[in-house]
């Protein structure tokens, strides 16, 4: 068996102590002994030098031994009971009679290992009774006190009548884990230390860390010397950690630390706030000092009082403050003003905008103008901060009380603006209030500056805390919770009435458009009268000219004379045709009317009726199979298949029978952006010309001709048409072609959806 110690032996020092991993010392405090079992088996697998000292063996007698082996069946069985029935770190201290010896034994697990923790059994029960009757008394005193600071002033007294010792204070962190004396309770013969402030790096993270982990702590004697643990070698643990440990061996810079604080014994409890490290319980005692497990639980106890007490006594101190900001924004939340931009000079000169959140200045910047009120900086100072801060918070919120430690360019100004809290409006805007350079004075124990020493010997910590006073500039009053919260309500209000005074701008302009449109939509409908009715009126007079002058038998006209006549006729006749298809197109216009359930089987039947001398003339096949019933409007969707078909027979291919097929379907088919649409789908094929694909949408738009006056006739007006009317069905409409081959229009009719009709 190769027995050995587990000390960590590397070198620390305060250039490396933020790294000394103080929860494997691999030693520990003499005034208990310590063993590590392992779970399954119950080897003894640690074990520290002094059990000698308790127990009369030495540690190379149990190592590597059971549990069993060495205490005997009957202990073992006492020991799994207590595990079973407490489990680990119980409340309760397990008592256990070791080789005829009593004694209190701590128990926790690290890993496999079971850790037993074992100390002397006292003998004065008197003295663990006047604990818990102390205890029992603090919680009465409770209700005399309403602020934190007295209650922890009480929990600072109760605790030293408990324990003894010189020295008790409640140690408070700040967001920096700088450390404030926040209470103290002292012997008189001692100077007290109430107000003072340490440094962060006198507890570093690591020990904060272990803080969370481990609610109490406890070096009976700062000048002990650590008792090495040992061993077996044959497990595959080669350390042991030892964060949940009473008995663990502390840093020797902290011991460093205390000694030149003059201080021999301390109790540390942590106070835990939201699962953050709020504070310390802190007890110095100037000589060599123990309590039993039940007096420190008594102290721990009441650290419990502390935390439970924290969110109930702030929120106590804090209710003026917050009563007072909440019936602010209240009252300026009761303004009623108009959504227009000149309400923000009302706004200004309200007092509550300041009463709000304690501030001294307030501005709004909007659309480049600014609105302030109280103590501000300069216009282009506003300008500056309002963009830093948009920057800086990624145009979200932002608060500080010393904004010099985020941008050193406003320092010249501290002592107006310190304080700041920032709200987006979004797009440039912003809403802040100000707070101006408060001086105050720290107390440290010593110079925080030389809070590490720098000698002929190396590094050391300071071994001064003789009180240094520091004046602190350029920072204002902190912004305490309500505060906070107010002007963020507040700037949310502001927000939803610059959100309120844009909608009535773009209404407001809207408004307008509408009217202009109106007046066009009106002008337009003039200049249609007139095309459709006036215009029409001379074409006739042409034709009726050129008909008489070609039917006069008396003075008949000349073969050129003809033939001028008879194209004077057909240019009249496109452009009644022309006008014909405009007034159509136009009267398809947005007015509210109710669809109609419309069987398509019914329109496309009415429709080749009165197609019927044209499908005839033409030596036109239509065949179509059952078609859907839609929502649509009857005669509309009547005029959109003649137009279809009336198309396909115009541009057929010369000795080429005309075959146009009409089918139906539910299958998604690709119209645009509408594939996998749910709805009908009609669609119109024929044999004739077909097209380049390329046109595929050029061909809806108006007056859109493929083809020359001379090969085809028409006005260009046909598929225009047919695509608003579509358009007017909530529905769209797409065409394919092939030339020489024909050409396809594919119809898409929306299923269940409530339709407006468009006539």
């Amino acid at each position: 068996m190769n027995i050995k110690d587990i000390v960590n032996r590397d070198i620390v020092n305060l250039t490396n102590c933020e790294h000394e991993p103080i929860h494997l010392p691999g030693s520990i405090q003499p005034h208990g002994f310590l063993m590590g079992i392992t779970d399954i088996s119950w080897q003894i697998d640690f074990c520290s030098s002094n059990i000698i000292d308790y127990l009369g063996i030495a540690h190379t007698d149990v190592l590597g031994k059971t549990f069993t082996d060495v205490f005997g069946l009957h202990e073992q069985q006492i020991l799994k009971a207590y595990i079973e029935n407490y489990g680990m770190q119980a409340v309760i201290t397990l008592e256990m009679a070791l080789k005829g010896k009593m004694l209190q034994f701590t128990i926790h697990k690290s890993a496999s290992v079971y850790i037993l923790e074992a100390e002397s059994h006292p003998n004065n029960y008197e003295k663990i009774v006047d604990a818990y009757s102390q205890t029992v008394q603090f919680i009465s005193y409770m209700s005399d006190t309403s602020t934190l600071k007295n209650l922890c002033t009480l929990i600072a007294k109760g605790t030293r009548d408990i324990t003894g010792y010189d020295r008790v204070m409640i140690y408070k962190f700040d967001k920096d884990y700088n450390g404030e004396v926040y209470a103290e309770s002292c012997n008189r013969f001692i100077e007290p230390f109430l107000g003072l402030n340490y440094p962060h790096t006198d507890i570093p993270p690591q020990a904060r860390a272990l803080y969370l982990k481990n609610l109490m702590r406890i070096i009976t004697n700062v000048s002990y010397a650590p008792v090495p643990i040992y061993t077996s070698g044959q497990g595959e643990n080669n350390v042991l950690d030892l964060s949940l440990s009473i008995l663990r061996s502390s840093s020797p810079i902290h011991a460093e630390y205390l000694t030149n604080m003059g201080v021999k014994a301390t109790l540390t409890i942590s106070l835990i706030y939201k699962g953050r490290l709020w504070g310390l319980i802190a007890c110095h005692h100037y000589s060599a000092k123990n309590i039993t497990p039940q007096v420190r639980l008594a102290v721990q106890l009441q650290g419990q009082f502390i935390t439970s007490q924290i969110d109930i006594r702030q929120a106590n101190e804090e209710y003026d403050i917050a009563e007072r900001s909440t019936n602010a924004l209240q009252q300026l939340n009761a303004i009623n003003l108009p959504p227009v931009f000149s309400s923000f000079t009302t706004i200004i000169n309200r007092p509550e905008l300041l009463t709000l959140c304690n501030a001294t200045g307030f501005s709004i910047l909007l659309n480049g103008k600014i609105y302030k009120a109280g103590l501000t900086p300069s216009d282009d100072r506003i300008q500056y901060y309002s963009h830093w801060c948009s920057v800086y918070s990624a145009d979200t919120t932002f608060c500080t009380s010393k904004i010099v430690d985020f941008d050193t360019n406003v320092a010249h100004v501290s002592k107006i603006i310190s304080g700041v809290i920032y709200h987006s409006l979004g797009n440039g805007n912003s809403i802040m209030w100000y707070r101006p350079e408060t001086l105050s004075e720290v107390n440290w124990a010593g110079d925080p500056k030389k809070s590490i020493i720098h000698n002929a010997k190396g590094l050391h910590p300071r071994n001064s805390f003789k009180l240094w006073k520091q004046v602190v500039k350029s920072t204002s009053t902190d912004w305490l919770q309500p505060e906070i919260v107010a002007a963020t309500g507040y700037a949310h209000s502001v927000q939803k009435l610059i959100s309120m005074m844009t909608l009535t701008v773009e209404e407001e302009k809207y408004r307008s458009l509408s009217e202009v449109l109106k007046e066009t939509n009106s002008e337009l409908e003039n200049i249609n009268w007139i095309s459709t009715h006036d215009l029409q009126e001379p074409l006739r007079k042409i034709q009726m000219i050129a008909s008489h002058a070609l039917g006069n038998e008396a003075d008949v006209p000349s073969g050129a004379m003809i033939e001028s006549l008879n194209k004077m006729t057909k240019s009249a006749s496109r452009m009644q045709t022309l006008l014909l298809d405009i007034l159509k197109y136009t009267r398809i216009k947005h007015v509210q009317e109710s669809f109609e359930n419309t069987n398509l089987n019914t329109i496309i039947q009415q429709t080749l009726e009165d197609m019927s001398d044209v499908v005839t003339d033409n030596d036109v096949t239509i065949t179509y199979t059952n078609l859907p019933t839609i929502t649509a409007v009857p005669f509309l969707i009547k005029q959109l298949f003649s137009n279809i078909m009336h198309n396909s027979i115009k541009y057929s291919l010369p000795n080429r029978p005309v075959v146009i097929k009409v089918t139906a379907s539910v299958t998604p088919q690709v119209i645009g952006q509408l594939d996998n649409r749910s709805g009908h789908w009609v669609t119109f094929s024929d044999n004739g010309i077909g097209f380049d694909q390329k046109y595929a949408e050029s061909i809806f738009n108006i007056f859109s001709r493929l083809h020359s006056q001379s090969e085809y006739t028409g006005s260009g007006v046909g598929l225009a048409l047919c695509k608003k009317i579509m358009q007017t069905n909530n529905g769209c409409i797409s065409a394919t072609g092939t030339p020489g081959k024909g050409a396809a229009i594919t119809l898409y009719f929306p299923a269940n959806v409530l339709q407006v009709a468009l006539v």
